[in-house]
């Protein structure tokens, strides 16, 4: 059985096998906008309660 996923960057169906050298994309021009999105880091993860500036020099209790 040949599992399908959809490219991660345009949505196409793309069969999920050894011969796809692109996998999960589906073509190199996908996998590259792909790369350049992630360069650009588009893909930060937010970060939460970052502490503010002088707070990591305070002593733990």
């Amino acid at each position: 059985m040949v599992t399908i996923v959809d490219c991660p960057t345009c949505g196409a169906k793309v069969e999920w096998a050894e011969k796809n050298k692109y996998r999960p994309f589906c073509s190199e021009r996908c996998k590259q906008i792909d790369l350049g999105a992630w360069a650009e880091e588009k893909y930060a993860i937010p970060a939460v309660n970052l502490p503010q500036e002088g707070e990591d020099d305070k002593p733990l209790q």
